[in-house]
């Protein structure tokens, strides 16, 4: 029912929260020496869920090391303002699709009590 009542909202809302999990760890390290940052190819994960792949197979294929503009002598990759512009970025999609959920809900629950 969930998938016919929210379409592809609800999965990408699984991929919207996993990928600020990875985005925060990568801002976490950013002092870590040798700490390679990763990011979640959001279009592709979304796809494989499309397709019948669970949230975690599709974050598993999807997600890939970053490639830095200026690596750091230690090894790490994390670019903080690469990070925080991601981050950014998929906190406003997170929201957004919330929203779209949530108008969802309210229709329903309006149709529900024959408004």
């Amino acid at each position: 029912m969930g998938d016919a009542l929210f379409g592809i909202h609800g999965m990408a809302l699984e991929l919207r929260s996993q990928r600020l999990g990875l985005l925060t760890s990568n801002i976490a390290n950013a002092g870590t020496p040798g700490y390679k940052a990763r990011d979640i190819d959001f279009g592709g994960a979304l796809k494989a869920m499309a397709q019948g792949a669970s949230a975690t197979q599709a974050v598993g294929g999807a997600t890939q090391y970053r490639v830095p503009v200026m690596p750091a002598l230690d090894g790490n990759t994390v670019e903080m303002a690469t990070e925080q512009t991601a981050f950014a970025e998929n906190a406003i999609g997170y929201e957004a699709t919330l929203n779209m959920i949530q108008d969802r809900v309210n229709t329903v629950s309006r149709a529900l009590k024959g408004e």
